[in-house]
């Protein structure tokens, strides 16, 4: 049986961030950004973090459940007509693009390329 369903948001465990996010227009900030055909980030649904369409699953949700190794028919039943194959999929091509370059290298962030130096 699948655990999908009753996952619940992890529980805050440190102190809220002190540090002021770089002011955008209000109008800027409300725009939902379209990531793919299913996924978008809407900042006046969950906060603005990536869910599909539709609904308030989060796409968090979905990578976790693969990672624990359920299959995407167990990930669509526990969502039905929330995520689909097709969702899962492009999950899976959103995550590779953020953490490989075209070369199929691992990408550097800023980050870490200040840290190698």
């Amino acid at each position: 049986m699948s655990r999908v369903s009753s996952r619940r948001q992890p529980a805050l465990t440190h102190a809220p961030c002190k540090f002021r996010a770089r002011a955008l227009p209000s109008d800027e900030m409300k725009k939902p950004v379209e990531l793919g055909k299913y996924i978008v980030a809407d900042p006046d649904i969950c906060h603005g973090k990536p869910t599909y369409k539709g609904s308030r699953v989060m796409v968090w949700q979905v990578l976790e459940a693969l990672e624990d190794g359920e299959s995407w028919d167990e990930i669509c039943a526990a969502w039905p007509g929330s995520v689909t194959r097709e969702a899962i999929a492009e999950t899976i091509r959103l995550a590779r693009t953020a953490m490989l370059g075209p070369d199929g290298r691992v990408r550097r962030t800023a980050k870490a390329a200040s840290a190698a130096a």
